[in-house]
């Protein structure tokens, strides 16, 4: 469906734009990306879509973030910040302090489970989860977590990474947002998935939905 003809969502502009500049990083060619931040400049604040580009190397690789940083310093003409105070190594102690404190915040109950099940993977996974991906990037102070959470289920989505796209549907509603926000990123980003996969991944938050409410019953029943 045209995003011109798609229900209007209950997100607001500006995180419209920042979940499809994360879509489209994540799942795009590059003229498509392009484009997508040409439509959102005016829109947003240009240092939140740094934010995104910065999170979407966790997402999407390092090759990805590249061409959508250079994408957008040519797009939107806005320089890179002469220096950024939260990326000196020194900082590494903080960035796990912060990394265990998001990743609680992302997983709730499930977060000791998770890093169990990381640590079986590999030690160094899990290290890096927490450091790298919780700490140093997603707990940077640029954007809000919720937003950044409803970038990953935008990227994962358009990525086709249905696991990951599982545990961020759960993160995103840990994070504070709302079931219809979370289906509203969907809406938005539906030109950019494959066709009939938006209304897969809404049945799949129609199930997240019904286990989080399973699981509040049960605890209210004990």
């Amino acid at each position: 469906m045209p995003l011109d003809h798609a229900p209007m969502p209950i997100i607001d502009l500006q995180a419209r734009m920042l979940v499809r500049i994360a879509a489209a990083i994540a799942g795009a060619d590059e003229l498509s990306t392009r484009r997508v931040m040409e439509t959102a400049t005016g829109s947003v604040e240009p240092a939140l879509v740094d934010e995104v580009i910065l999170q979407s190397y966790l997402f999407a690789g390092f090759p990805r973030a590249l061409n959508a940083a250079r994408a957008w310093r040519a797009v939107s003409g806005e320089p890179a910040p002469a220096n950024d105070a939260e990326a000196g190594i020194d900082q590494s102690a903080r960035w796990e302090a912060k990394g265990e404190a998001t990743c609680a915040t992302v997983y709730g109950s499930s977060y000791e489970m998770l890093r169990e099940n990381i640590r079986a993977l590999h030690p160094a996974l899990d290290a890096w989860m927490i450091t790298d991906g919780y700490g140093k990037v997603l707990s940077r102070r640029g954007l809000d977590l919720k937003r950044r959470e409803l970038c990953i289920v935008a990227a994962c989505a358009a990525s086709g990474q249905q696991r990951q796209l599982h545990s961020h549907l759960h993160g995103a509603l840990n994070c504070g947002a709302t079931v219809e926000e979370v289906r509203g990123v969907l809406d938005v980003i539906n030109d950019l998935l494959p066709v009939g996969a938006a209304e897969r991944y809404k049945a799949l938050l129609g199930r997240v939905q019904s286990a989080r409410a399973a699981d509040r019953k049960s605890d209210q029943a004990d």
